[in-house]
C-alpha cells in the first residue's frame, strides 16, 4: 500500500506540474516500499539523489511558469523551493557519508512538506496559470 496516494485533492489541473507531482508522490513511495523491505543504504541513497534531481527538474518548470507569467507571490514560492532542495541535498549527504540512518521522520517530513506544498503553495500558483490562459494541456 503506498504511503502517499495522488488525488485530485492535489491537482493544480496544470497538465505538466500535475505530471511531476505524480513522479515525486512515486518517488516517494518507492522511498517507502524500499525502507520497508529493508533495502540497502545504497538503493534508498539512489531514490533520494533520483528525488533532489528531479525536484530541481521540478521547480526549474513551476518557475518557469512563475516568470512567464507574472506570477506576484514567485519569491516565497521560489524560496520554499530553494529550502526543500536544501534539506533533500542534506539528509543525502548525512545518509552517503554514513551520518543517518533512513528513517521514518525523514520520509514523513518529504511527504509532508510535498502534501503541504502542493495543497498550498502549487494550488494558488495553479489557480494563477489558470487565470492566465494555462490550461489542463499546458501553456
Amino acid at each position: 500500500m503506498p504511503l502517499l496516494e495522488w488525488n485530485d485533492d492535489l491537482s493544480t489541473h496544470v497538465h505538466d506540474i500535475d505530471a511531476q507531482h505524480r513522479r515525486l508522490v512515486e518517488m516517494t513511495n518507492r522511498l517507502h516500499d524500499g525502507m520497508l523491505r529493508e533495502e540497502s543504504t545504497g538503493f534508498l541513497q539512489g531514490i533520494l539523489d533520483e528525488m533532489g534531481r528531479y525536484a530541481v527538474e521540478h521547480f526549474g518548470t513551476e518557475e518557469g511558469y512563475m516568470d512567464a507569467h507574472g506570477y506576484p507571490d514567485s519569491a516565497a514560492h521560489k524560496s520554499e523551493h530553494r529550502d526543500f532542495t536544501e534539506k533533500v541535498r542534506t539528509i543525502a549527504a548525512d545518509c552517503s557519508g554514513g551520518r543517518c540512518a533512513l528513517s521514518m521522520d525523514i520520509l514523513n517530513f518529504l511527504c509532508g512538506w510535498l502534501v503541504t506544498h502542493i495543497s498550498g503553495s502549487d494550488q494558488k500558483l495553479g489557480a494563477f496559470l489558470r487565470a492566465h490562459g494555462v490550461d489542463a494541456a499546458g501553456d
